[in-house]
């Protein structure tokens, strides 16, 4: 049970660093890919082949893909706020799901989890686990893994968005002054005013400096 439990915490904890690592900006992402995964020579070949075994019972890259999946839209959302809201701009948003699917690389990550599986458990943990999954109840884990992955995510984002309003009306209620213009959100509305303003400002420049 404490060998399932902590698959379980692993499965999870997984899908969040997928949708976490998913998420950074490029300039954050560009120096990670640059690094190659370790390699699991130093694992013992027959506890290697168990874990794979075991990763294969559990759909490890499904849920990886998953994971990128639902950080696809995530970002999409983001990215959405922020461009025009036309054609062009939907445009934009499909080539960057387009790009980003095609860049990730769900086998690459599948691969990593091989240490990761190989640090948290033991020869023996593999083997009972992969008892485990290879019975009816096992699969059914397995299954219903990703949508309670996907659960958790929502659970923890509703509960987060909640806390931020309140923590962010408390403290502008102490801080009335200091907190009056601060919001919450993706800062759209700042962000088309902006917009609104960079023609004037490029004017502005222009008159300054004529070349």
């Amino acid at each position: 049970m404490k060998a399932l439990l902590a698959l379980i915490i692993i499965y999870i904890g997984t899908f969040f660093l997928v949708i976490q690592g998913s998420s950074q900006d490029s300039a954050q992402a560009a120096p990670q890919s640059t690094s190659a995964p370790q390699s699991s020579s130093a694992i013992d070949r027959v506890k290697e082949a168990d874990i794979r075994s075991l990763m294969e019972l559990v759909g490890a890259r499904d849920m990886v893909q998953d994971g990128a999946n639902n950080a696809i839209e995530q970002s999409r959302e983001k990215l959405l706020a922020t461009v025009p809201s036309n054609e062009k701009g939907q445009a934009f948003v499909n080539a960057f799901s387009v790009s980003y699917q095609r860049k990730f690389d769900a086998d690459q990550v599948t691969e990593q989890l091989v240490e990761i599986y190989d640090e948290h458990f033991t020869d023996d943990e593999i083997k009972g686990l992969l008892q485990f999954y290879g019975s009816s109840l096992g699969q059914k884990v397995a299954a219903e893994m990703p949508k309670i992955s996907r659960g958790t995510q929502a659970a923890v984002r509703t509960a987060s968005g909640k806390a931020a309003r309140e923590a962010l009306a408390e403290v502008k209620q102490q801080n009335p002054e200091v907190g009056q213009s601060a919001r919450l959100g993706n800062g759209q509305g700042r962000l088309q005013q902006r917009r609104g303003q960079r023609p004037q400002l490029q004017a502005a420049q222009q008159e300054q400096d004529p070349q």
